[in-house]
């Protein structure tokens, strides 16, 4: 019974009339019933790709006992050693966006796990080279390097037009978040 009322909250979510009755919000003047119904439609894809990508993350935080910021993290450290960047504390810092005694921590704790490894940088001697230790490069490719695949190969089968598309969509709503 709740589930039935559940799905007809989650409908109003994105529903244009529901989420602005007075039409203040929304420019839907122009568009016909359908337009409309269509890009309630685009909006419960978003929302549902979003709620499952939120899942998959936390899913594959919890199987290595991380946090997202230390995901962040050691994707950034794996990242920098495919570009053969050496990456260190401060690049960390700055990427995920904390401080320089927060990433301190951070790094001490993922030391210990046994997920990072610290050595002198090859250029600076007064910087800290980072790596991921093969164990966590093999679980995280086995976990989150799945993931990827499926979002890539749901890209390759768009027509280059659909592509184009996606990409103006995904990139008007990050700009817009921006602002």
């Amino acid at each position: 019974m709740h589930s039935l009322e559940v799905q007809r909250v989650v409908s109003a979510l994105h529903d244009a009339a529901t989420m602005d009755p007075e039409g203040t919000l929304l420019e839907r003047g122009r568009l016909t019933p359908a337009e409309v119904a269509e890009i309630t439609e685009v909006m419960e894809a978003l929302r549902a790709w979003k709620d499952e990508e939120s899942r998959q993350n936390k899913a594959s935080s919890d199987y290595m006992a991380l946090s997202e910021r230390d995901m962040r993290a050691l994707r950034f450290i794996m990242a920098g050693a495919r570009s053969h960047t050496v990456v260190t504390p401060a690049m960390v810092a700055e990427y995920v966006g904390i401080t320089s005694a927060a990433v301190t921590k951070m790094l001490d704790r993922l030391q210990a796990a046994g997920h990072i490894e610290r050595a002198p940088h090859p250029s600076d001697r007064r910087a800290i080279a980072l790596s991921v230790t093969p164990h966590t490069r093999a679980s995280a490719r086995s976990q989150v390097g799945v993931l990827h695949a499926r979002r890539f190969a749901a890209a390759a089968r768009l027509s280059p037009a659909e592509r184009r598309a996606v990409i103006r969509f995904l990139t008007d709503l990050a700009e817009g978040s921006q602002s």
